[in-house]
């Protein structure tokens, strides 16, 4: 159907009713509803769809003349902008270090600033985003120390839009892998200046050349080939260079002029957050312009707090924080989610009433009241008897919630399962997770927390499968595993010959004597074999021995006449003339 007439514009705050579409169409509801039914989607009359959703309707329905826009609805919070004055004094580099897990990101960190945090690792893999400070001839420099594994793609792209420098780190041993590629595409598109350090020079089997023409093919081209990307040599574990790499980053700190305001309301964003007993709420924050005193009130999404403790990155006593501090927090109502912007206010009433005002944008906007475009091809393409894997994930911190939930998604089950994600949440598993849980089949994750011993007894008593892991990849495979038990088994058949037949000698309840000459491959005993008639299917049996002259022998090949007992299940008169095309059948178990 294709609607032509003239060009009209509509401007959608998010997401828009299917009541509210259908007017902007001039359609009538009835008609929307009934042509979205048609289509394979069934939609209520308030019933929310997002931007995209909206799109895909547009283009299905046939309106080539309407043009979608998006409307700013920007919410108190995120209308707070500042453009920098000329009061903006430089503020230190914020550096995040990426790279493909094991090329010695962590090792970096913990050499140039004299820790030692490696073994604390599951696997040596980092798992939250770290923030650090160094301090060298009176300059500071603010580090990210961002998750190398796949899994952590939310985390590291976030990661990435908090960021001044991206220091990409590649093993001289091992060259760009794919989570070297994601850091590289993740600092272009935070528009960050990128240093490489080509790490392990120590190593046996080190080549930096090769690694320059390795990074030279994926955009990265060095200074000293013609490029505009400094590249430092290094080894992390030996302290080889590293003073020369700091020294890098000052300097493309210094052309880069890094200014903030310091005289305006602090702001920021929330880089991590998690609850602890008898503190409630501890939340990392990143300060970029203002400065954030213990005591002030500040507004994140939708909750808010004021101050109560403010901690460095090593967990010292802090008074205030200035542009480009991490720093931690306790005082919050609730969470904030990782990646929100925070601002500070005056007062508790204005806190209040910001944190309200953005929680009502979030509801607008909201995935959980719209479909989404992800759900609407869903809905089109799925059949009804798709399976349902359902989870619950419970993380440690929030920023691991969102990188398990994101992973899950990811894994791809050809539309054939999908997930549902009951609920998540922060800290350990508790008695309301194992309520959700029962019943439907659910698998509760918990990712870095505790399962108590009355919650497994409990789960035990209700048959509520509870799995705790501290590597993700481990916990991903593991719902990879019962994705894959739910999928139906493939049944695969292959073709093994054919016979015409000849002559019947015996036809009983369960088994059929017959003979006659194989047309083409060969028959063996347990074979299966479909009796045709005329191209038409009347039976199945199955070969339970082969003869040539009246004596056993192993298989008949093509040319060959001979006879055979067949086993069938119940009587089947077969015929002279009759066909019988044997086969063979395996019922394989499926994998993603």
């Amino acid at each position: 159907m294709e609607h032509n007439q003239e060009e009209k514009t509509i401007q959608i705050a998010g997401s828009i009713t299917v009541d509210e579409l259908a007017g902007a169409l001039g359609l009538s509801v009835t008609e929307l509803i009934g042509t979205l039914f048609k289509n394979g989607i069934v939609a209520t009359i308030n019933q929310r769809l997002d931007f995209e959703t909206a799109q895909i309707i547009i283009d299905e329905l046939g309106f080539k003349n309407v043009k979608l826009e998006k409307k700013n609805t920007a919410t108190k919070t995120s209308d707070i902008h500042h453009e920098l004055s000329d009061k903006a004094v430089s503020r230190p580099p914020v550096v995040a270090v990426m790279g493909h897990v094991d090329h010695g990101k962590t090792t970096l960190l913990d050499t140039l600033l004299n820790k030692k945090t490696v073994e604390k690792e599951a696997g040596g893999i980092t798992q939250h985003i770290s923030a650090y400070q160094l301090e060298r001839d009176g300059r500071t420099i603010t580090f990210l120390d961002t998750p190398g594994h796949e899994a952590f793609a939310a985390i590291r792209q976030h990661g990435a839009q908090l960021t001044d420098i991206v220091v990409i780190v590649v093993a001289a041993d091992d060259g760009v892998k794919p989570q070297t590629i994601e850091a590289i595409n993740f600092a272009k598109s935070a528009n960050a200046k990128i240093i490489v350090a080509i790490n392990k020079i120590d190593r046996e089997g080190a080549d930096i050349d090769r690694t320059k023409a390795d990074l030279s093919n994926h955009g990265l081209q060095p200074e000293e080939w013609g490029g505009d990307i400094t590249m430092v040599p290094i080894s992390a574990k030996l302290n080889q260079n590293l003073d020369q790499l700091v020294d890098m980053i000052l300097l493309t700190s210094d052309i880069e002029e890094l200014k903030a305001d310091i005289d305006i309301p602090a702001e920021g964003l929330v880089i991590e957050s998690h609850m602890e007993t008898g503190k409630g709420s501890v939340v990392n924050l990143l300060v970029t312009g203002g400065e954030l005193k213990t005591g002030d009130f500040i507004v994140a999404g939708k909750t808010y707090g004021k101050i109560r403790t403010m901690l460095d990155w090593r967990g010292k006593p802090k008074g205030k924080a200035t542009p480009s501090t991490p720093v931690t927090v306790t005082g919050f109502k609730e969470l904030p989610d990782f990646g929100d912007r925070f601002v500070e206010v005056n007062d508790e009433k204005t806190a209040r009433k910001m944190a309200l005002l953005n929680a009502q944008a979030a509801a607008d906007e909201s995935a959980s009241a719209n479909v989404t475009s992800t759900d609407l091809l869903r809905m089109m393409n799925t059949a009804d008897n798709s399976k349902v894997f359902n989870v619950i994930v419970k993380g440690d911190v929030l920023g691991s919630v969102t990188s398990v939930v994101d992973s899950l998604k990811m894994i791809d089950t050809h539309g054939e399962i999908t997930l549902n994600i009951v609920s998540t949440g922060v800290g350990d598993i508790n008695e309301n997770d194992v309520y959700m849980a029962a019943g439907e089949h659910t698998v509760i994750y918990g990712f870095n927390v505790n399962v108590p011993i009355n919650i497994s007894k409990m789960a035990a008593r209700d048959n509520v499968p509870i799995r705790t892991y501290k590597v993700i990849y481990e916990l991903l495979d593991d719902a990879k595993h019962e994705m894959e038990n739910l999928l139906d088994a493939e049944v695969i058949e292959e073709d093994k010959g054919e016979m015409k037949v000849l002559g019947v000698f015996r036809t009983e309840k369960t088994q059929i004597i017959a003979g006659g000459e194989v047309l083409k491959g060969d028959v063996k005993p347990n074979y299966l074999v479909k009796i045709m008639r005329n191209k038409e299917e009347i039976g199945e049996a199955e070969v339970s021995s082969t003869q040539k002259e009246k004596m056993d022998v192993k298989e008949l090949v093509a040319g060959e006449t001979g006879g055979l007992a067949l086993k069938t299940e119940h009587k089947t008169d077969l015929q002279i003339g009759d066909r019988l095309k044997f086969f063979t059948r395996e019922i394989k178990k499926r994998t993603l």
